[in-house]
């Protein structure tokens, strides 16, 4: 309890590619409803703008703390994409900034595959895996972090959304050229969806956003596949791609547990099938199960602990930074 008898809360916030999302609780249990900003966090020369995100998250923190009549916050958990690498403004700033402007004493910087990863399991040993343009994979024993892929589309994510849609440009291009390999379906949907395949490069290379325009791409081979071979290969592909990804963090002994989640896999039984088929495969040990909650809730979940001091995940300075002082 804060001075004069009221409530302190918790804020969760989840910063991606399409804004702020940030709740804020009472004792864990009364939540508020989501406020969001539409406006992604800037990545500048040291990473991600430390006072951008704080120039979005204090108005929707002083609102929602207004509204909820809370004295004050106990702590936040800011679940960020991109803090594994591009981190080091946020590190070095946010602490002090958010004691100094809503005195916060508690604060976790978590990458945004361990809010993943918590929203989906909680705190119990397994593997996540968080799919959507890209793919990574998160695993715990709940001593230490592994992570596999997340390498972004030119080097990794496979399996991910801009990888499934890539693959099935490239069967749309075999077959305008007549190349073994080759799909005649996909090649009427790139059409459909972009214009005449000549033009396509011109089209898709000077994109700043090309991960996103492939990935647009990917439910178009999903819709083919239940009569395409060569679509439903590429999901078979993807499919062992990201069970090979959840293989290489998931923990070996004891009773692992495997979920999945993210936009990615909206698209149902062609990729859910052989997906579930080869984590079965290469994870006989893990019980597959689904993902409790989404990286807000991960954030909340983490928030929560970390006021209560319970926060039991593994701390590491890239995926799950975490400070505290003792309240005087």
């Amino acid at each position: 309890m804060t001075p004069g008898g009221a409530a302190s809360g918790v804020l969760a916030v989840d910063s991606g590619g399409s804004g702020l999302r940030v709740v804020l609780a009472v004792r864990g249990k009364a939540r508020s409803a989501p406020v969001t900003s539409r406006e992604p966090v800037r990545t500048g020369p040291r990473g991600i703008d430390a006072g951008h995100l704080l120039e979005q998250l204090l108005p929707m923190a002083r609102r929602l703390t207004a509204e909820a009549g809370v004295g004050g916050i106990g702590a936040v958990a800011i679940g960020a994409a991109g803090l594994a690498t591009l981190g080091d403004e946020l590190r070095a700033e946010l602490p002090s900034a958010l004691e100094r402007e809503l005195g916060v004493r508690r604060l976790a910087l978590v990458a945004d595959a361990v809010a993943a990863y918590t929203g989906a399991l909680g705190q119990r040993p397994g593997a996540v895996i968080a799919g959507g343009t890209g793919l990574i994979a998160v695993g715990t024993d709940l001593t230490s972090w592994r992570r596999a892929d997340g390498w972004g589309h030119l080097l990794g994510d496979c399996g991910g959304g801009a990888w499934i849609g890539r693959a099935g440009l490239e069967a749309a291009v075999r077959a305008f050229d007549g190349r073994r390999g080759g799909s005649t379906a996909l090649l009427a949907r790139a059409e459909e969806r972009f214009g005449p395949v000549p033009g396509l490069p011109g089209r898709l290379y000077p994109r700043t956003d090309r991960p996103a325009v492939l990935a647009s791409f990917a439910p178009e081979v999903a819709a083919c596949a239940d009569d395409d071979p060569v679509a439903a290969d590429i999901l078979r592909t993807a499919a062992r791609h990201i069970a090979e990804s959840a293989a290489a963090v998931c923990p070996v002994g004891g009773e692992a547990r495997v979920a999945f989640t993210g936009g990615l896999f909206k698209m149902g039984d062609p990729l859910l099938v052989p997906l579930r088929e080869q984590l079965a495969a290469q994870l006989p040990h893990a019980r597959q199960v689904p993902a409790a909650g989404d990286p807000l809730d991960g954030a909340l979940r983490i928030a929560v602990d970390l006021a209560n001091g319970e926060l039991a995940l593994p701390r590491d300075q890239r995926l799950l930074y975490v400070v505290t002082e003792k309240e005087d």
